[in-house]
């Protein structure tokens, strides 16, 4: 075997996994470069090989593998510090709900599936409605053909706000729950909706519910991300200057750990219930190797996580999730029950990129109109 053929091999992983970790800083907002926030778990298991790899051969190194050792390992200490909190090795930053007597413990069940618009399997999705009975069921790229066949679940969820659109961005929303002066935003981009809505717990106390698809950044769609994050920006202003009890869900075009959904907790004082426990990579079905977490739910800190769960594939190119949570208020004040503290430049960077997001979004809906 030529050993100097793999050595210079794995000298070239080493180099590749600390180019795009520094890449992925660059302060752009570019697809090419956003997207490296994605695969991070994929580019931690690919420089673990590599790092261990370069010791094999480290009589052998001079001053250049030595300093390749030296990026690639900051390059996965970064990389470990934005996974590690979805593990069960991370403190959580939901606690787990409090065992209480039947009629007692007010639960929630939210499934959130995005169905891809094209996904002929329309009735795997009713019978796991049928199956697990969400109180909310969240869907994203739902169109006219979906809209119908969810009519079968209509006599459970008497309260129901439907956009069937045909664009990858239609969105319906059924609930068992009352829902309060529902309405309909497109905050961004012309053709991109979000429902904001209230909703009337089983305790009689009433919270928001938000539910948003944004565009993501991909050389097929948006080409830069300034969208996507300035309406995820935009409503958690929205929640924190209003001080609302909310939850906002759905499939965000982002991952947990990137800069702008961590920004986006800070800013809107939202938990993320996944913290603590596991990742609930949703995205894609296809490729286990190449999966990570793109559809999401954050809450007010008065929930606790009864539990969360991937389900089976309904033929999207998305797993559905449910979440269950339950409402416990006085856990609200508690430390364990705290959103990540608010930094200095949060502000003034959410303001920034919500009127970049609206510049941006102007364009974007310019271009749309112009290409129907």
């Amino acid at each position: 075997m030529d050993f100097s053929l793999l050595y210079y091999g794995v000298q070239l992983l080493a180099g590749l996994i600390a180019f795009i970790t520094f890449w992925g800083w660059l302060p752009l907002d570019n697809w090419w470069v956003r997207s490296v926030d994605f695969p991070r778990i994929q580019i931690l298991v690919l420089g673990i090989i590599a790092w261990l790899s370069m010791l094999l051969f480290w009589s052998q190194w001079q001053l250049g593998q030595w300093l390749l050792f030296v990026a690639l390992s900051v390059a996965l200490v970064f990389q470990l510090r934005m996974v590690l909190p979805y593990t069960k090795i991370w403190k959580k930053e939901v606690q787990k709900a409090k065992a209480k007597p039947e009629g007692e413990a007010h639960q929630l069940k939210i499934m959130v599936s995005n169905v891809l618009t094209p996904n002929e399997r329309t009735q795997d999705l009713v019978d796991l409605v049928n199956q697990r009975q969400p109180d909310i069921l969240i869907t994203l790229e739902s169109d006219q053909k979906w809209q119908d066949a969810l009519n079968q679940v209509e006599p459970d969820y008497p309260y129901t706000v439907k956009i069937p659109l045909d664009n990858l961005y239609g969105m319906h929303l059924y609930s068992k729950l009352e829902l309060i002066d529902p309405t309909v935003n497109y905050l961004m981009i012309d053709d991109i909706p979000s429902i904001h809505t209230q909703l009337r717990l089983q305790s009689g106390r009433i919270i928001w519910l938000y539910c948003l698809h944004p565009m993501p950044p991909s050389p097929t769609e948006a080409d830069k991300s300034t969208t996507r994050d300035a309406e995820l920006l935009m409503v958690g202003k929205h929640i924190k200057e209003h001080d609302q009890t909310a939850i906002l869900a759905g499939d965000l075009n982002d991952v947990a750990w990137s800069k702008t959904t961590r920004r986006f907790q800070r800013i809107s004082g939202l938990l993320d219930p996944r913290i603590g426990r596991h990742f609930i990579n949703t995205f894609h079905v296809d490729y286990p190797f190449l999966r990570w977490a793109l559809d999401h739910l954050f809450h007010s800190a008065c929930f606790t996580v009864v539990n969360i769960e991937r389900l089976p594939s309904i033929g999207s190119d998305h797993f559905p999730v449910l979440t269950t949570l339950q409402y416990e208020p006085e856990e609200a004040g508690k430390q364990e029950q705290n959103a990540p503290t608010l930094e200095s430049e949060d502000i003034k960077e959410t303001e920034n990129k919500i009127e970049a997001g609206k510049k941006e979004g102007d364009k974007v809906s310019k271009e749309h109109t112009e290409n129907q």
